[in-house]
């Protein structure tokens, strides 16, 4: 069976944040993906420019068109800039109670821009928050739904925990250092996550695309330590891979569909199979991306000789 996720987030017209990495990612991950537009932005990868903010009832109406209809798997929330935007979609998910939500407080962008007014995080943490089966803040979101600074530790986890989320992955992977670690915690389990830190600048819609793996994999089936495991080597992979796109002058995305790049060879592969060199991922075995039933035809890809960006 194939599973329907709907994000409900911000849209990013330069495709690397918001609903559009969500849905790549939704895809990427073998996934039906459908969208619910909580804001209006104009950004690229160098920044944000401008906001726009739908009226609360059209996004509330939005929500309402795609559950009369389609069955929802799993909704992962990401940026809702208004107290009038959260209030509207708590109360709808409220009512309308799908298996599971992932809530990453978005507030403040990669490039450093805010996303959400200052006085809206009180009402995010108190109405959005509460319904996650997954909250995945970063350390200074983290220190925002808080009101307090806080640290990358397991007290910061537990104490997120308190907000009353089912469950908490902390980021840490804009630290230093050669790993990037994440800490899962909930109620009886706390456990440290770790990858190794990938040298790039190519970095817009991390938070985004691990939120939205973290729902695809909760929806087909892992409990929720393993689709953190699950989304977190998903995500390293997208941004190991991001060298191979060239696309903007700042920070740029993260290759969501890293895992088809084999499949694309300079020799003609119709008929001849999925050809040579096609990795095995790390995923459990049910759970592995997608390839396409038919080889593809191409002239390769050419990993971009530098890793970031003058």
């Amino acid at each position: 069976m194939i599973h329907n996720l709907l994000t409900i987030a911000g849209s990013d017209p330069s495709g690397g944040a918001g609903i559009q990495a969500d849905l790549k990612t939704f895809s990427a991950l073998g996934c039906y993906g459908m969208s619910v537009l909580t804001a209006l932005t104009a950004q690229n990868t160098q920044g944000v420019f401008a906001l726009h903010d739908p009226p609360p009832d059209f996004i509330a109406a939005q929500i309402e068109a795609v559950f009369n209809d389609i069955r929802v798997d799993a909704v992962k929330i990401g940026m809702a800039g208004t107290a009038e935007a959260i209030h509207a979609i708590a109360d709808a998910l409220e009512r309308l109670k799908p298996p599971f939500i992932i809530v990453d407080p978005v507030i403040v962008a990669t490039s450093g821009d805010a996303l959400i007014f200052p006085e809206a995080v009180e009402t995010l943490k108190t109405r959005l928050v509460p319904l996650a089966d997954i909250l995945t803040p970063n350390i200074p979101e983290s220190a925002a739904l808080l009101g307090r600074d806080t640290d990358f530790d397991e007290e910061t986890a537990h104490a997120l925990l308190a907000l009353g989320p089912r469950s908490i992955l902390l980021k840490g992977g804009h630290g230093g250092g050669d790993t990037s670690p994440d800490i899962f915690a909930a109620e009886t389990i706390t456990e440290r996550l770790e990858a190794p830190r990938i040298k790039t600048c190519n970095t817009h819609g991390t938070g985004c695309t691990l939120s939205a793996a973290l729902a695809a994999f909760l929806a087909r089936g892992l409990e929720p330590l393993e689709a953190a495991r699950a989304a977190k080597a998903y995500l390293t992979e997208a941004i190991r891979h991001a060298d191979m796109l060239d696309v903007g002058k700042g920070s740029g995305p993260v290759h969501h569909f890293w895992h088809f790049d084999d499949l694309i060879s300079p020799s003609p592969l119709w008929g001849e199979g999925r050809g040579e060199g096609v990795k095995d991922l790390d995923f459990p075995t049910n759970l592995r991306p997608p390839t396409p039933t038919l080889p593809l035809k191409g002239e390769g890809i050419k990993k971009r000789e530098k890793s970031c960006r003058d």
